[in-house]
């Protein structure tokens, strides 16, 4: 061997071996692609849990073709993504949960264009648990039997924020949308364009049983129907879980149009509507209903009454 040989051998020796499971900051998934490819554009996997193993954190997986990709645990930062492929997300399996987010405390998981299909056999649907941030857009959220659960349930126990637009929730047992923090959890959630319809619990709801939680929402250009109370906000004193409602409708609703229970849950209306309810207020235990004076509560079979005013800023 000559010297120019013995040198690039000597240098091959030096120099770090390529991983062999190594991670990209764009992975793909597809109906014809296999959990054993790297989940490039050329060689695609075949589930999301696939794909998110192969994806570095703070990266994205993109859907290319309709297909259900399976249900998915996310412990990083990380977006799903499907842009107008056609109908694509999970198919979630008889007491499974759909999409589980365990991320760590500085990262931000976006799911956008996603349909979780409970079909009436899967229990869950989007659960977190842990994260800084969750972001939900143009998603569905339907058909799941968990009736103590929600279509989407946000229940993290460190301090973080939702944010959910042009998402539909709907014939799911429980609740369409819950925020339930834990522990000291302070969560900041707002609802942009979101409709929850014929849930067996609320449309959007917070509950604050955590003794140091709090929660502060506000739900815009949202719709709920046909659910068993449309928003509502329950604490077990304060600190405080409060919702502010603009420009919404809570309609024909099972039980209650808006309802707040216990000191420390506190909701507000604003250029809203308030009809075809059995009652348009459900309030107790030191709960709080407040109006900004402009908007349209009738047609309810029972309680229109104006709540107490806010005075406009």
């Amino acid at each position: 061997m000559n010297r120019a040989a013995v040198a690039l051998v000597g240098l091959a020796v030096l120099l770090p071996a390529a991983p062999a499971n190594a991670q990209l900051a764009r992975t793909f998934v597809s109906a014809n692609g296999a959990d054993a490819n790297n989940c490039s554009r050329m060689q695609p996997c075949r589930t999301f849990q696939g794909a998110h193993d192969k994806t570095n954190s703070g990266g994205e997986i993109n859907v290319l073709d309709p297909a259900g990709y399976g249900v998915v645990t996310i412990t990083k930062a990380l977006s799903i993504v499907n842009d107008g492929v056609g109908s694509a997300g999970v198919l979630v399996g008889s007491g499974q949960t759909g999409i589980i987010i365990n991320a760590g405390s500085l990262d931000a998981v976006n799911l956008r264009g996603l349909i979780i299909e409970g079909a009436g056999l899967g229990q869950k649907g989007i659960v977190f648990n842990s994260g800084k941030s969750l972001t939900i857009e143009n998603c569905v959220v339907r058909g799941l039997t968990g009736v103590n659960d929600a279509g989407i349930r946000f229940a993290p126990s460190a301090s973080s924020n939702l944010a959910v637009s042009n998402t539909l929730v709907v014939n799911n047992a429980g609740s369409g949308i819950e925020v339930a923090p834990g522990g000291s959890a302070v969560v900041g959630a707002v609802f942009n364009r979101v409709e929850s319809h014929n849930n067996g619990g609320f449309g959007i709801g917070l509950i604050k049983f955590a003794t140091n939680a709090a929660i502060n929402a506000t739900a815009t250009d949202s719709v709920a129907t046909g659910n068993l109370g449309g928003f509502f906000a329950a604490a077990n004193g304060p600190p405080f879980a409060r919702l502010t409602v603009v420009r919404s409708v809570a309609a024909n609703n099972t039980n209650f149009g808006v309802g707040a229970n216990s000191g420390g849950a506190n909701v507000r209306l604003a250029r809203s509507t308030v009809t075809g309810n059995p009652n348009a207020w459900s309030i107790g235990n030191g709960g709080v209903v407040e109006s900004y004076g402009d908007n349209y509560v009738d047609g309810n079979s029972g309680d229109n009454s104006a709540q107490p005013l806010i005075l406009k800023k």
